[in-house]
């Protein structure tokens, strides 16, 4: 069963908006190329800058996590922006609608510093 992964992001200062889609920019770049996706998307709703990847497992999605751009991008998270992410295997996925609503009321957060 594929596995769903959400995350919202939202910096914490305007001044980071650059270093922010630095690491946006790469850390998709590699998740589009990274072994067991099957498709990622973004969007800004509200002010949160969204993921939403479908993995062939939990597996994957975990080895992409911690290496490349992704890495970069995961240590220096806590100093430009707070956010919250889930994941779940589901046969369905959800539209941004039901993304949303997901992230808001099910969705745990992130490490901050």
């Amino acid at each position: 069963m594929p596995y769903i992964s959400i995350t919202g992001l939202q910096l914490k200062a305007k001044r980071h908006t650059l270093r922010f889609w630095w690491h946006a920019i790469r850390s998709m770049a590699q998740a589009k190329k990274a072994e067991g996706m099957i498709a990622v998307d973004a969007r800004t709703i509200n002010g949160i800058h969204h993921t939403r990847s479908i993995w062939t497992d939990e597996a994957a999605m975990r080895r992409y996590l911690v290496a490349g751009a992704h890495l970069q991008a995961m240590k220096v998270f806590g100093a430009i922006a707070t956010g919250k992410t889930m994941g779940f295997e589901s046969d369905t996925v959800p539209d941004w609608d039901e993304v949303r609503v997901l992230w808001e009321t099910k969705a745990t957060t992130v490490g901050t510093r």
